[in-house]
């Protein structure tokens, strides 16, 4: 059993081709797909996080709405710049969405990509210090993010407060108590994964990482994730991670389908520069008809590693459209895959 839900990145633009038009579209319409792919069987509803764009940026909102219209499927991010966070705030909004939620949310955090801006997270108030990158900022306020989350009180109390006070010092509230282990990393080289591994992170590995070993994505993927899971099991942790893969997928079922997405069945990996330094792979897309779909999908080794892949969707075709994708994938090709 493998779970299965959809990554968004909520674009929108007011071109009349886009069903997706406005901020408001975008975050209406997330709100809807999470609530239709409930409906249909699917497992989770996750979200990119993008400032300076027409894109989802602000992520609690939308998941404590999610959280109120749905029951049951997990909601969660893919993920969330830590460059721009302060991290006691964030807590304090996880745990309202994670209470909202009962329980549901899987928060995906990382360094980040880059972004429209240069030096975005400067525009936020944040600046690594002295001897430190921004990399080295995103990590330090994951660290401390993940010291919040344990629940311990950190606070002096105030003598004379305005409202009575438990004893001893405090912590934020609302406070989830298993929120700390619905964390996830998301790594764009071997060494972040098992730096993940080690504070206990679960692992999200997405379309794209540094280019480590010139072999294709998806091995190159498996092998990070093999890596993960040893350096996991290395520091001693009781429960066991979770990991995820996010992939372009697309059953070709009906004529819309093959007007769409019939050229991505010939797609492979490319290789670009995120800067100056960094080669990073993107992975390939996948689409065909089902039965060739599953053929393709069998020789991903990464997708195999993994228990829970993400169908990253193309929300501007709209609501409906989504669904049909989602659906598609459960129903035509999970069963092949040995998944549901």
């Amino acid at each position: 059993m493998k779970k299965i839900g959809f990554l968004s990145f909520g674009h929108w633009t007011p071109s009349p081709q886009s069903q997706t038009r406005s901020a408001s579209d975008a975050l209406l319409q997330s709100i809807d797909l999470a609530v239709a792919a409930e409906e249909l069987g699917a497992d989770g509803a996750y979200f990119r996080v993008h400032h300076f764009a027409r894109q989802l940026a602000s992520p609690f909102p939308l998941l404590a709405a999610v959280g109120a219209r749905t029951k049951r499927i997990e909601i969660g991010t893919a993920v969330i710049d830590m460059r721009y966070e302060n991290p006691l705030y964030m807590a304090e909004d996880a745990g309202s969405a994670d209470v909202i939620a009962g329980g549901r949310l899987q928060l995906g955090i990382s360094r980040g990509s880059p972004e429209q801006v240069i030096d975005g997270w400067r525009y936020f108030g944040y600046a690594p210090p002295e001897g430190m990158t921004d990399a080295d900022m995103a990590r330090r306020h994951t660290e401390v993010l993940l010291e919040v989350l344990r629940g311990e009180g950190f606070a002096k109390p105030n003598p004379r407060p305005m409202f009575s006070n438990p004893p001893g010092l405090l912590r934020l509230e609302p406070y989830s108590e298993t929120l700390r282990e619905r964390i996830w990393w998301g790594a764009g080289t071997n060494a972040t994964a098992e730096w993940a591994a080690k504070l206990g992170m679960n692992l999200q590995s997405s379309t794209l990482k540094i280019d480590e070993s010139g072999k294709p994505f998806h091995i190159q993927q498996a092998e990070q994730i093999r890596l993960y899971r040893a350096a996991w099991k290395a520091a001693g942790h009781a429960r066991e991670p979770r990991v995820s893969v996010s992939r372009s997928i697309f059953a070709l079922v009906d004529d819309r389908d093959r007007m769409y997405f019939a050229h991505d069945s010939e797609s492979a990996d490319q290789v670009g520069f995120l800067s100056e330094k960094e080669r990073a792979i993107f992975g390939r897309s996948y689409a065909g008809e089902p039965d060739a779909l599953i053929a393709q999908l069998k020789g991903d080794e990464a997708i195999a590693e993994a228990d829970t892949l993400l169908l990253t969707v193309p929300n501007q075709l709209g609501v409906d459209y989504n669904a049909h994708v989602i659906e598609a994938i459960l129903k035509c090709v999970a069963p092949g895959m040995g998944w549901r």
